[in-house]
């Protein structure tokens, strides 16, 4: 289903049950997979792939040139994985060669109004993006994480699992998977206990419905353990030094794992911590 006042360049792939409203604009390096749905007035270019399911809004323009004066028109790369609800005025870049040439957006994931996706982003699974969120260039968002309205995320900073920031942060330090951050410039509040808890539930209906076993990972026990271990690891500025004197304690808890090895995996980027409001 192909509105007559679209234009497609006849290079572009379109998959299955596409469906392509009003005044809408698909470049020759296009590739909508089965069941992508495009409102109207939907402009998408560059060597682009949308995942199958997709459904984009109004008034979003994908794939466009990168925001970066570096960028000379150098072959690069978006791809969006599937069932992820694009809403109106967001805009998602090509990655820079400079910055491994691709940006990549996973499944599930909702971008609601004028939010933007830089260059070089990766973001994960079924993360929200509220609106008019801004993500600058190589920015890393991993799976689950939320970020309120109005918030603007540095270029480089990670967002781990499971996060939550809050509305209207500046985010310019790593946030730690599980943690919840907030404030002008942002700091670290605490956990995000109730994401945690509704992970566990979320594991728990889907094992019901399929016969299965629920994830324990979000367990009670370990979410509990996880608290205290941040205690621990946040006692004082010196993390790394509050780790090692850990000793391995909790060193069995997944949620703890996740939280150490995120922060050893960067070492050059600033942690969000409880200190950085000071």
């Amino acid at each position: 289903m192909i509105h007559s006042s679209s234009v497609i360049d006849k290079k572009a792939k379109i998959g299955n049950n596409v469906k392509v409203g009003p005044f809408c604009y698909i470049g020759p390096n296009v590739e909508l997979q089965q069941n992508v749905e495009l409102i109207s007035n939907v402009h998408i270019e560059g060597n682009t792939k949308i995942g199958k399911g997709t459904k984009i809004f109004p008034f979003a323009s994908i794939g466009t040139s990168p925001q970066d004066l570096k960028y000379k028109g150098e072959d690069t790369k978006l791809v969006i994985g599937k069932n992820n609800t694009i809403r109106e005025y967001v805009t998602i870049n090509l990655g820079t060669e400079n910055g491994g040439g691709i940006t990549k957006v996973g499944d599930g994931c909702l971008f609601m109004i004028s939010s933007h996706v830089a260059h070089d982003c990766v973001v994960g699974n079924n993360v929200l993006i509220a609106n008019n969120v801004p993500l600058g260039g190589h920015v890393i968002v991993e799976d689950e994480a939320i970020i309120g309205g109005n918030s603007a995320v540095q270029q480089f900073t990670r967002i781990g699992k499971l996060a939550m920031v809050g509305g209207m942060t500046g985010v310019l330090n790593d946030v730690i998977p599980y943690g919840l951050s907030i404030g002008n410039r942002n700091y670290l509040k605490g956990l995000n206990l109730i994401g945690l808890k509704r992970a566990f539930l979320k594991t728990t209906i889907n094992s019901t419905h399929h016969g299965g076993q629920a994830d324990m990972k979000y367990h009670r026990e370990n979410v509990l353990e996880l608290s205290k271990a941040f205690h621990e690891i946040f006692a004082t500025k010196n993390l790394n030094d509050n780790i090692k004197k850990m000793n391995g304690l909790f060193k069995k808890n997944p949620l703890v794992k996740d939280v150490i090895d995120f922060i050893g995996d960067d070492k050059k980027r600033s942690i969000c911590t409880p200190f950085s409001k000071e």
